[in-house]
This record gives C-alpha cells, structure tokens and sequence, in this order.
C-alpha cells in the first residue's frame, strides 16, 4: 500500500502533466494533511508553487490541475483555495475501506521508502569505566528512536555504539587500581569504584605531578600492548558494558554493532599519513591539520581540523574520521546520522568536510543534535553518593517508576501485585522517554515530572490509557459476543478518528525522514485526542446501539489500539493492555 499522501500526490503529477506542465522545474512536493476540516483533509500547494515560477496565475494553474485530475473513488472533492491551493476531501466509503485495510496490516498500509538502501546510526556513546548519566539520556532515546523509525521505513539499519573506551583516562584508572583499590567494593559495585578510584586519581594529581608522569607511562604501555595493561583495560570494559547493557534493557535500547575508539587506533597511523601523501592535510607548526577553504563550507574556512598534536597523539577527529571510512568499507551506506549534544555541531562539519576531500562523497551524512536537557533544581534526585551533582540514569528510571506505581496502585487497585509491577515500569520508564521524544530535538528542554507522569496532555500515561481503554472495549465485546465487522462512518467523531487513524503511516515515514520522531507524538496525540471525541458521541456497545453499528465502531477502536500500539513502539514506548 502507499500512503494517503502519496496517492493524492500521484494524482496531482498524472493532473499536472495532463495539463500541460509536465516540463515544470518546479519538484512535486507531497501532499500534507490539514488540521482545519474546513480546508479539506489534503492540501496540495504544487500549482501555486508553479504558477509562483511561471509568472502566471497560481490559482489558475491549480484550477487547470483539478479540472485534468483522474477519476478517482478516493476523492469525494477537490477545490482551489486561498491564492492556489488544492483541497482534497476524502470520500467517506473509501476511507472506510482504506481504514480496514490498514488495520489488517501490522504495518498500517505503510510502503518502504528505504527498501534497499542501508543507513548507519550512531548514537549514545558512553564513556567506559563511568556509570551513564542524565546527559547520556537525549542522545541514547533519540538515536534508539531513529533506529525504530527508518526501520520501520524499510532501511537497512546499522546501530553502531560508539563509546569512548581508549586514552589517557585509563593509565590514570590503572594508576589508581594499583595504588588505592578496594577489592570488596569493587566486587559491589565495580563501576562506583572506578570511578571513585578515577575521582581519586584527579584530586591527588592536583598536588602531584608525578602521578600524571605514572598515568602517560601506563598509557603507552597499554598502547603498546602490554599484556597485564590490557588485561585492566579488557576488564573495565566488560565491566561497563554490563552496567551499560542494564540501562539499555531497562530503556529498550538496542544496537546491531559496539566498536569503541579502540577498534580504530590500529588504522591511525596510515590514515594521517594517507591524508598527508595525498595533500589533503598538512604539517602547521608540528601538528598535522586538515585546511579548508570557503569552499568547504561556511565557517570552515578559518578552523582547520585537527587530527595529530605535535606530540604525535591522535585526537577524536581522527577516530572519527577512520570510523568513517570503516562505515563506507564495511557497510556502504547511502546516509550516516550521529545523534550528538548541540555543542558537537562544528566537530560535525568538519569531519563531514573532510570525508569529502577523503572522496567519500557519495554518503549522505546528517548530525542530528539535540538541545540540553535541564531540571528545575539542578538534578531530578540525589546521586548515589547523596550529593547533587550529575543524576545517574539508571536513578532517574527508578524514581520515574516508583512514581508510576504510586499511581498504578491508586487506581488500579484490584489489578495482581505482579501485573501492577510491570504496568508501573511500562509507565514510568515510557514517560520519562516519551516526555523527550515529544519534543523537537533541537530544543533545550527542562524536564517536568507532574508533565511526563499526567494522565492528561501529551504525555506517554495519557497515550497509554488510550490503548488501554481501546483494549477494554474489545475484551467486553468478545465477552458479549460482538464482533468486528464493516466500517461505516456516520457521525463527525467516526470519520475525523478513522482519518487520523488513517495517517499513522504518513506521520512515521515524515518523522523517519526529517529525523524528528516529536512528528510523531504529534500525530499520536492527536489520535488520542480524536478518540477521546469519539467516547463522548458515539457509544460502542450497549442497548440502544445496534448491531451494525456496535460492529463497525469495534472495528474503528480496535484500528485505534492498534494505530497507538504502532507509533508508540516506534518511539520506545510500551502500551499496556490494561492500566
């Protein structure tokens, strides 16, 4: 199946040609759902946009489109509106139809657009040896939800973890295991003492300089090979991913490979020495930098990247830069996203410059960065150590469900201690995620516990018993024997549900496409909002509704629950069936 927008557009370039502006420059731009039924339930704005480059009357060129449009039983009318767009009004009988087919389909009648095509996506990026923290929160839930999104759009999707696991911060960690570890803590909680030990390291190199002398030393020789270096390092890094791998089951986050900065360091050496033989980097001052000119793009002209101190250390940007071409060997992707902090955003253009002078010119690469996440007082809850400085994440998702089951356990009293368990981590870590994702990326955002846990709102509870009570409703009406059956759409609430439920599609690949998984909160919440319409004028089931019709609306709710349980999953958030 295609989406509703995509046919309609199909329509307006077979009218457009049709009418003799085949030849137009001017790219066809899908068609776009209204938000005023007054306006129809599509508008097209390709015939103003022509008319706009052909110096000749918009409205005239749209009324030329609608009148050469083909006969279709999906349209029940198409005007010109406004300075020359077309308004497209949806026929009640074929949208009953195309609603049940989607809802027979698990993908709602949604095409792939990425069918072949592979894109890799890197994204969270802890440090090893450090428990992660609110900072990691963003960067993780963003990039897990592009991951569902442009899967869901049929990409090949590489999920790469790109953690900081090399450098001078370990000889630092090795120094202070051999000089104050606590063997009975570590076996407690290895990462608490590893960073204790690192915390440790920091403040006593502060009086001694030596101890920074000791660190680089065992650095090298962990660089070099060492073998009992590398056992430390081997184990620090096991042990982290473990703690890291308890977050990411909690959140639901997942990734096809995990290649640290380690996995690159072998591959460093030639690179720099590649860039320099090929005069795409030079020698300034004994470091080695990538120039770049005005040509390269705006701002870059004047800040060189940076890829050999004149020590002879590699820096990230050369990390990055064989990560790169480890990608385009390995997988051959046609787009690369890094879902980063809004502070990496320069970083990012100059790797992407470089890339090209490297001749990787054929990947089309993105940095979707996202805005700082705030709270009121500084930290959502105390740290382990009691202190308030920054929030492990693994605390923010304890307090987030304890929370919930405060109200899980008001309001669902009767529900077994069991199910309530999981209906208050469902809940509780779902609103911590979706409270982030409903919201444009690029924006610092300050997080809101009263927002995020309301059962009102946009917010993930409010969603969740919308499924819930969708779910409801085919219990009771399996246990009185009604069945889903033809869908009618008689009264305003029906058709404005059954067209909202219509869009999920189109809402998931814009939101895939345009790298803003809020798009479709957005629509999500809309949904919701449109049932909540539906409960107050239309009942389901009951006496006074007859049989057709008690059919039909469980046909529409049941396409609601499944609408809801679809977009909510390819954000990350779970959907109880009773709440």
């Amino acid at each position: 199946m295609t989406t509703i927008a995509q046919s309609l557009t199909e329509l307006v370039r077979v009218a457009a040609d049709a009418a003799g502006y085949a030849d137009s420059p001017v790219p066809l731009e899908p068609c776009v759902a209204t938000n005023n039924p007054d306006h129809g339930d599509y508008q097209s704005n390709y015939a103003f946009r022509v008319g706009k480059s052909l110096r000749t009357n918009p409205r005239a060129v749209a009324q030329a489109v609608v009148d050469a449009l083909p006969s279709s039983e999906m349209i029940a009318k198409a005007e010109v509106a406004g300075p020359g767009f077309i308004n497209f009004t949806l026929s009640d009988a074929w949208l009953s139809s195309d609603v049940q087919r989607r809802c027979r389909d698990a993908r709602l009648g949604a095409p792939s657009p990425g069918a072949g095509r592979t894109v890799v996506i890197d994204f969270s990026s802890p440090n090893i040896a450090k428990r992660m923290h609110v900072g990691h929160l963003r960067s993780t839930i963003i990039g897990d939800a592009l991951r569902r999104l442009y899967s869901f759009a049929g990409w090949n999707v590489i999920a790469d973890n790109h953690v900081g696991d090399w450098g001078t911060p370990f000889g630092m960690l090795i120094v202070a295991w051999h000089e104050w570890r606590d063997d009975a803590a570590y076996d407690a909680d290895a990462i608490a003492e590893l960073q204790r030990l690192y915390q440790l390291f920091r403040e006593n190199a502060k009086a001694d300089e030596a101890l920074m002398v000791r660190a680089r030393a065992e650095t090298a020789k962990l660089q070099a090979g060492d073998e009992e270096n590398a056992a430390l390092w081997t184990q620090f890094v096991m042990a982290s991913m473990a703690e890291f791998d308890l977050v990411y089951d909690r959140l639901g986050v997942e990734f096809t490979v995990t290649l640290g900065e380690s996995f690159y360091q072998p591959k460093l050496a030639q690179i720099i020495q590649d860039l320099l033989d090929r005069k795409i980097a030079i020698i300034n001052y004994g470091a080695v930098v990538v120039p770049f000119t005005a040509e390269d793009g705006k701002g870059l002209g004047k800040n060189p990247l940076l890829i050999r101190k004149s020590d002879g250390a590699a820096l990230y940007g050369t990390t990055d830069l064989a990560t790169v071409l480890h990608r385009v060997e390995t997988w051959s992707p046609e787009r690369v996203i890094y879902e980063t902090d809004n502070r990496q955003q320069q970083h990012f253009k100059h790797i992407f410059a470089a890339s090209k002078k490297m001749g990787v010119t054929h990947v089309d690469f993105r940095h979707v960065f996202h805005g700082i996440l705030r709270f009121p007082d500084g930290a959502v809850v105390s740290t382990r150590a009691g202190g308030s400085g920054t929030t492990n994440l693994i605390d923010v998702l304890n307090t987030a469900v304890s929370r919930a089951r405060a109200v899980v356990d008001e309001k669902s009293a009767s529900l077994p201690e069991a199910e309530r368990a999981v209906i208050a981590e469902t809940v509780g870590v779902g609103a911590v995620k979706y409270f982030d994702l409903s919201q444009n990326p690029a924006s610092d955002i300050t997080f809101d516990w009263d927002r995020s846990l309301s059962m009102e709102g946009n917010s993930a509870p409010y969603l969740m018993y919308a499924h819930a009570r969708c779910c409801s409703i085919v219990r009771r009406a399996a246990e009185r024997g009604v069945v889903a059956g033809d869908l009618r759409l008689l009264e305003p609430a029906e058709r404005n549900l059954a067209l909202a439920v219509a869009r999920t599609a189109d809402a998931a690949l814009l939101a895939a496409e345009t790298n803003r998984p809020n798009l479709l909160c957005d629509h999500l919440y809309t949904v919701a909002q449109s049932l909540s319409r539906f409960y107050v004028n239309c009942r389901v089931l009951g006496d006074d509704v007859d049989d057709a019709t008690s059919a039909s609306r469980l046909t529409l709710v049941a396409g609601v629950a499944q609408a809801l349980r679809t977009g909510l999953d390819l954000v990350g958030v779970g959907t109880p069936s009773r709440m």
